[in-house]
């Protein structure tokens, strides 16, 4: 069941809030598809600036999903490149696919829509970031390049992971397996044959296999599917045009 918020104007929004054990301070959650004024291809709370949908409405869905959760400031919304790249705190940078916070109210944000949001913290709450990890990005080191940057003792935190195309849905060819079966022989139990040279991916697996990698072995989410869910959830695979949810995280002022 997800939880509601009713905005000043009646609208419902319907946000996914992680179960983690993470300290009291640290505020996570990642939007659904419901509640915005975006329609036709982006039909609902669509927070992506880039996929064609009417600036004014991207603004006023923006906007209300700021006043719903309080901000005072702005999220770090990123120019997502499907890298490698961390922007840390204070930092201005064009293009990044993660990003750190060590200031109260500073809100680390990525956009996904069948890509995979890591959002982290540290057990003392005094560090969070998010990552997008597509496979590119997973494949390419996201995840190490985000826990690297933390520069905490991978005991000290925990990750979660957002809404992603699901298992049963993720269908990718040889050359994604290959680029992470080379990595990494054990990546091959995280693809399921489905027909001559295709292959089904599980997005999830591969990405706690990474942070078990990382000695991370508290990893919470990965139950959804973007993909199999087009009531709750944009997805590219499934619509091509379509919108963006965000998965977001900020530590308390």
């Amino acid at each position: 069941m997800l939880p509601h918020w009713m905005t000043m104007t009646g609208v419902t929004i319907d946000l996914i809030r992680p179960s983690w054990p993470a300290p009291v301070n640290v505020c996570a959650v990642s939007t659904t598809r419901a509640g915005g004024v975006s329609a036709g291809r982006w039909a609902g709370l669509n927070l992506g600036d880039h996929v064609d949908d009417r600036p004014e409405c991207v603004a006023q869905n923006r906007q209300r999903l700021a006043d719903m959760l309080g901000f005072s400031t702005e999220p770090n919304w990123l120019r997502q490149v499907h890298g490698s790249r961390v922007r840390l705190p204070g930092e201005s940078v064009d293009c990044a696919d993660a990003c750190i916070e060590d200031r109260p109210g500073r809100v680390c944000v990525v956009m996904t829509a069948d890509c995979l949001p890591v959002l982290f913290c540290n057990r003392s709450g005094t560090r969070v970031a998010a990552a997008h990890a597509g496979w590119r990005g997973l494949a390419g080191g996201v995840l190490e390049a985000t826990v690297a940057a933390l520069g905490e003792p991978p005991g000290e935190l925990m990750a979660w992971l957002g809404p992603a195309i699901g298992p049963d849905a993720f269908e990718v060819g040889d050359d994604v397996r290959h680029v992470f079966v080379n990595a990494s022989p054990r990546a091959a139990d995280r693809f399921r044959a489905h027909g001559r040279g295709h292959w089904l991916a599980d997005l999830y697996g591969l990405a706690r296999d990474r942070l078990a990698g990382l000695d991370i072995d508290c990893i919470g989410g990965g139950d959804r599917c973007t993909y199999s869910e087009p009531e709750s959830f944009f997805s590219y695979r499934r619509d091509g045009i379509t919108g963006r949810m965000a998965s977001l995280i900020w530590l308390r002022p």
